[in-house]
């Protein structure tokens, strides 16, 4: 039998003791112990919902149990229900409020679930309980920083520096808050010591880049951009400054945005011109042109390219692609879109 599920029944019987002796004939109680040692061997067996059941029953015979909450927000988390998961680690800070694991459990489903402002206040509270405690130092910069507080973010973030400077994480984090401080020179050192820990991370060195051409250091940026492309060449997301040529994966540091919306533009307009060019020609059944002269309102003799009987007198010549000709003050033929043809 693994370790766990030894010391765990342990625990159960030494808590259902205590409860006996300090609480004689509180039934009730004793009741949802035994609902809770249940859950516990169910959730050794991996039989979670069955957990749940009991879980829950103990919790509706004792509302004030909050080791029985605590594990309900476990097992919820496991099984990815993360609002059920929040909503049981939050009785279980309630009832006590000073569970560092069941504050720093709160913090991370609400991260997963992307509600960062909740987060924050999981994690200050987990942190001011354990202020030793490195991850939940890094989480609450990182979730001050999903919120835009950057001052908060810096200040959680060199906490956590200070009990752990060679974290990879972190230096990442701190990187991404100078940059948003528009510290760039900070930035780049904080980059550079997360890729002395970890050479190999592409994420960090597309950072690194970015801040380099902040600071027109663009070399260096392209150096790095060229690795990355060629150790990740179907990569799809870029960050919004950076816009790569297949060519040579030339750099120009603008908005993606704005790119994007120039080139939707480009194509409407293309697939208007398109449009206009289809609507210009002529139904051979029909007398009179579809596009009329801006010059000339009113309806205009139609002539058919070909026609011998139609060569005009001033020596034009018909143009490729023109379909249908129509008489003007200039000419006897003229093209319907109001171009003059070519000598």
């Amino acid at each position: 039998m693994p370790e766990g599920m030894k010391v765990r029944p342990i625990i159960c019987v030494f808590l259902t003791g205590l409860i006996w002796l300090s609480c004689p004939g509180c039934g009730q109680k004793q009741k949802a112990v035994d609902f809770y040692v249940d859950a516990v061997m169910l959730r050794e067996l991996s039989e979670n919902e069955m957990a749940v059941e009991n879980l829950n029953t103990a919790v509706k015979l004792n509302k004030r149990f909050s080791l029985a909450y605590s594990l309900l927000g476990e097992i919820y988390e496991e099984m990815k229900q993360y609002e059920k998961s929040a909503a049981s680690y939050g009785n279980a800070t309630r009832l006590n409020p000073w569970s560092f694991k069941d504050f720093f459990r709160l913090g991370r489903v609400y991260q997963v679930m992307e509600k960062f402002a909740e987060a924050v206040r999981a994690y200050v509270r987990a942190c001011e309980l354990r202020p030793d405690h490195l991850q939940a130092h890094i989480n609450a910069a990182k979730s001050f920083y999903e919120i835009e507080d950057y001052n908060n973010a810096l200040i959680y973030g060199e906490r956590a520096e200070q009990i752990d400077p060679n974290a990879n994480e972190l230096q990442k984090i701190l990187g991404d808050i100078y940059e948003s401080r528009k510290d760039y020179d900070q930035a780049i050192a904080a980059y550079k010591r997360a890729l002395e820990i970890n050479s190999d991370d592409t994420n960090v060195m597309t950072s690194l880049a970015v801040a380099y051409l902040r600071t027109n250091r663009n070399e260096p940026a392209k150096e790095l951009l060229t690795s990355v492309v060629r150790s990740q060449p179907d990569r799809v997301s870029w960050p919004p400054a950076l816009i790569f040529t297949d060519s040579d994966n030339h750099i120009k540091l603008e908005e993606r945005r704005k790119t994007c919306k120039k080139e939707k533009k480009k194509e409407k307009d293309s697939k208007t011109k398109n449009k206009k060019r289809k609507a210009k020609a002529f139904d051979d059944d029909l007398d009179e042109p579809k596009v009329e002269d801006k010059k000339e309102k009113g309806k205009m003799k139609r002539k058919k390219k070909g026609d011998k009987d139609n060569k005009c007198p001033e020596g034009y010549k018909y143009g490729k692609d023109w379909d249908a000709y129509v008489e003007c003050d200039e000419c006897p033929v003229f093209k319907a879109c109001g171009k003059k043809h070519k000598e």
